[in-house]
Parts: structure tokens; C-alpha cells; sequence
């Protein structure tokens, strides 16, 4: 069946039944049905204390605990749900939706998900730069990104559409290279291809009805405000040590803080107890500047959330 058909024919089916069953006071988010970018989200969800009923996996399912449903379609219908109402908001690969093109908001960039959109070509050519592929067969699953790539760089290429498996048809002889999604680029080495070109770099976005009532934003705030809560506190320790009174000063150039360190005095005189924030990618480097001072009994625990 023609995927246009497919996709037109799903969506009308999603827009008679699913409009009539929405419930007024309850956002629903489309979120692509499996997958990475499906279990990146749900995560998301659940950090945010979104409650999703775990193995139900029906089309729409209600949040037990907030005023949200989930809406599980696959991910190139995402955005067409989104412009139409189907959903009031989606989390979409940035490449979906730029491959596209439906009229709707981007409203968050999220952060994870991260991948690029690269030209590849068998490893055993001597690349010299993008006049390689004048009058090349290339094939991809986003033409609409690789035909304004070729149009701006006013490249003569054949664009072929494949909506499988895009790294084996040069192997196959279907197309001389590939436009495609890279993350780690095993699956292009496995396939005897290399990246020459980097054409665009991509993450999950929270997209959105640009028609969304007040009731429906008030919830989407909400929605965000939790999302910022656990992001923030991604990759970062609460720190608690006692140090020196004559120390302070020191410690506190060392640990900022989110805006200045908790000091307390303790019973003992001439000590405090100092209370911050620091990341995980310095920590190390930290307590050893820390215990040069005269820091003792520190400890480290997790950020659960961060409210700034």
C-alpha cells in the first residue's frame, strides 16, 4: 500500500474515533510506539512521577496521576498528529519534523535522543568533497531533507526512497550512497560505508497544536516545570562536609553553589557544616581539593530533582 494512503487513511481513522473519546481537560502527547526515542520519553515520564500503566500498550492510555494521555503512533505520523489536533502535543525526532514539514511549534528542545543526518559512501572511495555526488543514485528515508541539501549546493543527484534498512543498498547495487540517521556509525562500518558529510544534527523535541486552549497550556506548564525539575538535577550531587571556619572562604570558591553554599556552625568550635551542589564530571577533581582544605566527613548524595 502507498505510505502516503497508509499514513492519510490511519490518521482520518485516529481523527473520527480518538476526537470524539477526548476527554476536555486532559493533554494528550503523541509518542513514537517503540524504540529508543519511545523508551527515552516514557523514562521522562516516570522521572517526572507520571504514572503510565507499565505493559498496556493499547493505542491511548491515561496518566493515573496527572492530567495527560499517552497516544502511541509511529514516528513519522507524529507530526501530522500534532498539526491536525489528533494530539495536542508529540515528542518527535528533530529529523521527523524537519522531514515533514506540518504546520506545528517546536515548545522544548529535550536533550537525549541525539543523533545527525549524514551522507555516506562505500569506504574504498577517495572522497574529495561534495562535487562526488553530481549524477549519483543516493538513497534515504528523508528526501525532503537531502533534496534541499542538494538543491542549495546545486547538485544533478537521483534521490531513491527507502523506508527500511537505507545502509545495504549500495552493497545491493541500489544506490551508489545513503542519506541516513548516524548515532554511533557501527551500522555504517558493518556495511563497508563511511560519513563524509554531516548534513544536520538532531534530538527529540516536544512539538505542539498551535491552537491549544488556556486549560490545555496550564497543563503543558505544569508538564514542562516537572521536565526542568529532573533535567536539572541530571548529573549533579548534593555535597555536605564540615571544614574549618579559616577554611571558608577557600571551600566556597571551590563549591558555588546554585547561588552560595549553607554554612551552619557546629557544636564543635571552630568548625561549620557546608552545604552544596556540584556536578558529576568534576567530582572527583573536587573532594581532592576538598580534603587538601581540611574537609572531613563529606558526603555525597543524589539529586533527585531540582527545582531553580
Amino acid at each position: 500500500m502507498n505510505r502516503a494512503c497508509r499514513t492519510n487513511g490511519e490518521l482520518f481513522l485516529f481523527k473520527k474515533i480518538l476526537i470524539t473519546t477526548k476527554i476536555r481537560n486532559m493533554l494528550r502527547i503523541a509518542v513514537q510506539a517503540k524504540g529508543r526515542l519511545y523508551e527515552e520519553t516514557m523514562k521522562m515520564l516516570e522521572e517526572s512521577s507520571i504514572k503510565i500503566e507499565a505493559g498496556k500498550r493499547t493505542l491511548l492510555i491515561p496518566a493515573k496521576n496527572f492530567p495527560v494521555e499517552i497516544l502511541y503512533l509511529r514516528d513519522d505520523d507524529i507530526p501530522q498528529a500534532v498539526a491536525s489536533g489528533i494530539a495536542d502535543v508529540g515528542v518527535v525526532g528533530e529529523n521527523e519534523f524537519v522531514e515533514r514539514k506540518e504546520d506545528a511549534e517546536v515548545i522544548k528542545r529535550l536533550d537525549f535522543s541525539k543523533c545527525r543526518l549524514s551522507l555516506a559512501i562505500p569506504k574504498a572511495v577517495d572522497y574529495k568533497g561534495l562535487d562526488w555526488f553530481e549524477g549519483k543514485k543516493i538513497a534515504t528515508s528523508y528526501p525532503g531533507i537531502l533534496k534541499d541539501f542538494l538543491k542549495k549546493n546545486h547538485i544533478n543527484a537521483e534521490i531513491h526512497v527507502i523506508t527500511g534498512s537505507v545502509e545495504i543498498a549500495p552493497g545491493i547495487g541500489l544506490a551508489d550512497c545513503i542519506f541516513d540517521i548516524v548515532s554511533s556509525g557501527g551500522t555504517l562500518v558493518s556495511n563497508n560505508l563511511k560519513e563524509v558529510e554531516v548534513l544536520m544534527y538532531s534530538e527529540a523535541l516536544m512539538i505542539g497544536n498551535k491552537n491549544l486552549t488556556d486549560e490545555k497550556k496550564e497543563i503543558l506548564n505544569e508538564l514542562l516545570f516537572r521536565f526542568d525539575s529532573y533535567k536539572n538535577a541530571e548529573g549533579k550531587k548534593y555535597i555536605i562536609l564540615n571544614i574549618p571556619n579559616d577554611k571558608i572562604d577557600a571551600v566556597c570558591n571551590i563549591l558555588p553553589g546554585m547561588k552560595s553554599p549553607t554554612i551552619t556552625p557546629l557544636v564543635q568550635e571552630g568548625w561549620s557544616s557546608l552545604h552544596s551542589v556540584i556536578t558529576e564530571k568534576t567530582f572527583w577533581d573536587i573532594i581532592s581539593q576538598l580534603k587538601s582544605l581540611g574537609a572531613e566527613g563529606i558526603l555525597v548524595v543524589p539529586i533527585e530533582k531540582m527545582i531553580l
